[in-house]
């Protein structure tokens, strides 16, 4: 997300049936600057566990199994928790941040949406290193390793756009395809794009936003819970610092983002790097980097959801 123009702004359905509501805020790059009259969505497009190679410097990211069909949720089923499989049962929202197709759809992210306390884009092309590795390709990525890492554990994984769609979806979709599974917790993956002297992650949670459509109050305490053991497993897993030109020891609350104001689970976002500062844009285009990032991501919720 753009820290350096827009801090006071910072940062399918199931089965079809979700289209038009929450999801993730503007992370940064270069999106138009007025917001177009709203135009009809795209056709919906169930969630779907990624299963395309993502567009990454040298990307390892594994495929998914051969057997996965089209479906809103994908992982193991089973009857119950066990040593090996501790989140079978759970439900786990990922959100890969932005879409490699915005850039060619200027007027339906522009138009506006309602995120409770106000409008904001439908959603923005993200950012992007000085070489072009860009944010949606990454977010891609890390995501579809920790799908994989969460199935593993026996986790049920609902994805709110895989590379699937011309554009978006909204954030205001993003929250619902969420809230429609009834996800047990909920992450948005981005990269930030702060200024070039700034380096570092930090983890974002929601406010007390009780406004319009918005009621934050159930899930406030909850993703603060997450967002701490986010930011630790994540420091662990990577040994990045914690952002030095933005947030409080690694954390951020606001109440400016439809996709955690509008969100009725438990969510976070986390900007796993400044893709502007050329320190962290080396170590996010790696991909063992960027596996070691999906651990951390999938260490926390293993703790979240399971208490320990």
């Amino acid at each position: 997300m753009n820290r350096t123009t827009r801090r006071t702004a910072h940062r399918t359905a199931l089965a079809g049936s979700v289209l038009g509501l929450l999801a993730l805020t503007a992370c940064g790059g270069p999106a138009a600057s007025a917001p177009a009259a709203a135009v009809a969505a795209p056709p919906a497009t169930s969630p779907v566990a990624a299963t395309a190679d993502p567009s990454a410097p040298d990307s390892t990211a594994a495929a998914a199994p051969s057997g996965a069909a089209s479906a809103t949720a994908s992982g193991p089923a089973a009857a119950g928790p066990t040593a090996a499989r501790p989140l079978a049962g759970r439900t786990v929202l990922l959100d890969p941040g932005h879409n490699p197709g915005n850039a060619n759809h200027p007027t339906e992210i522009n138009q506006q949406v309602d995120v409770g306390n106000g409008h904001k884009e439908c959603d923005t092309t993200g950012t992007e290193t000085n070489a072009g590795y860009t944010e949606a390709d990454f977010t891609l990525d890390v995501t579809h390793r920790l799908r994989d890492l969460l199935q593993g554990l026996g986790a049920t994984v609902v994805l709110t756009q895989d590379g699937d769609r011309p554009w978006g979806p909204c954030v205001t979709e993003r929250a619902a395809i969420g809230n429609a599974a009834h996800a047990d917790a909920a992450i948005s993956v981005h990269g930030d794009g702060g200024p070039a002297s700034g380096s570092g992650f930090h983890v974002i949670m929601p406010a007390k936003v009780v406004a319009g459509k918005a009621d934050t109050r159930p899930i406030t305490d909850p993703s603060h819970r997450l967002g701490v053991l986010v930011r630790d497993d994540f420091q662990r897993a990577t040994g990045e610092q914690f952002a030095d030109y933005i947030a409080d020891q690694g954390l951020d609350t606001r109440d400016d983002l439809g996709g955690l104001n509008l969100s009725t689970v438990p969510k976070v976002f986390i900007e796993c790097g400044n893709m502007r500062n050329a320190g962290d844009a080396q170590r996010m285009t790696d991909a063992q980097w960027r596996q070691r990032a999906a651990q951390g991501i999938a260490d926390a919720f293993r703790a979240f959801l399971t208490g320990s």
